[in-house]
């Protein structure tokens, strides 16, 4: 056998062994490379927004999370401001009444609350009636029930003149005092009357000064001695308001209007000394010579415990007094030229 013969016959047989499979395509359609790019793009697309949707649930925990932890931050916030509040005042009523006692002066009575239960207003409402009435929305450490107090208190209707006030003044003919009554609306009519009759001084003083230039010392001095007299005098109106004003200063201040009214100035500028001043003997002089404290020294000072000057908004309000007389027996002159204050 030749060598061409075997090489046939092995290639024959090399034939014979191969796979029928098709061999692989060696080109592909361009629809189908369109269409494998189109889902591997559509996956990834798929996968990034997964990613997003996890990323943002997990953004949204954590800003949820955040206004947690804010709220009750605020929370605490607003109970420890409120906290605070409270100590200082109940601090500033114990220096008060400390301070009172050492005077010598009453105790005062606490002011009963405003009761807000029964009208509440949603928090929206009650802020855009604020808004209304041209009051601040919020103040300061100030919660739901102390904005609807300050709401309540002021929708009082307040007369419109130097010194705003809930009382219903009266006319001039009707503002003639006489005394101190004993009956409860006996003295709220007074208190009216008294009211009004500062209102009109007040009002008529106003007047007298815009009338006037205020380009000189004596005239600012004037003006400015007016507007102390206006607030002094508004812790006066708040008491006529509530009705709680001690008899041991209406009647004295009583006395004193009365002899305004009638141009009685002298007289009444003496009941002004008697009730600033008094009749008790005041100490002069040395009063401690030696080391040794003496028993019936404390006595020079007991009639001092209590006295109305003691006490700082008093005694303002009755030196506003004292000017109202003086401008008053300016604008209503007396006619005994001997009812005049020096």
């Amino acid at each position: 056998m030749d060598f061409a013969a075997l090489m046939s016959k092995e290639i024959s047989k090399k034939r014979g062994s191969s796979p029928t499979n098709e061999p692989a395509k060696k080109y592909m359609k361009r629809a189908d490379v369109e269409a494998e790019r189109k889902a591997q793009y559509l996956a990834e697309q798929s996968a990034l927004e997964a990613q997003r949707e996890a990323k943002a649930a997990q953004r949204r925990q954590k800003e949820e999370e955040e206004a947690e932890a804010a709220k009750l931050r605020e929370e605490k916030k607003k109970k420890f401001i409120e906290e605070l509040r409270i100590r200082r005042e109940e601090q500033e009523a114990e220096e008060e009444r400390a301070r009172r006692k050492r005077l010598g002066l009453p105790e005062l009575v606490k002011e009963e609350s405003v009761e807000v239960d029964d009208d509440d207003i949603p928090e929206d409402e009650l802020v855009e009636k604020l808004r209304a009435m041209g009051q601040p929305a919020r103040l300061f450490g100030e919660g739901h029930r102390q904005r609807l107090r300050r709401f309540v208190k002021l929708g009082v209707v307040m007369t419109q003149g130097p010194i705003p006030t809930s009382l219903e003044l009266v006319e001039e003919k009707d503002m003639k005092v006489e005394t101190v009554p004993k009956d409860v609306e006996g003295k709220k009519y007074l208190f009216r009357q008294l009211a009004s009759y500062f209102t009109m001084v007040l009002k008529e003083w106003e007047s007298a000064l815009d009338k006037e230039k205020r380009d000189t010392f004596a005239s600012k001095a004037a003006y400015n001695a007016m507007v102390s007299s206006k607030e002094n005098m508004t812790p006066l109106f708040r008491k006529f308001e509530k009705g709680d004003l001690d008899d041991g200063v209406l009647e004295p201040i009583v006395e004193i209007v009365k002899a305004a009214q009638e141009r009685r100035y002298v007289d009444a500028n003496d009941g002004y000394l008697r009730l600033s001043i008094g009749k008790a003997a005041w100490p002069i002089g040395v009063t401690m010579v030696g080391i040794h404290e003496r028993s019936a020294r404390e006595k020079l000072h007991e009639s001092d415990k209590g006295h109305v000057m003691g006490d700082e908004v008093t005694r303002k309000f009755l030196q506003s007094i004292k000017r109202c007389l003086s401008f008053a027996q300016v604008r209503w002159p007396p006619e005994d030229i001997r009812q005049l204050m020096g």
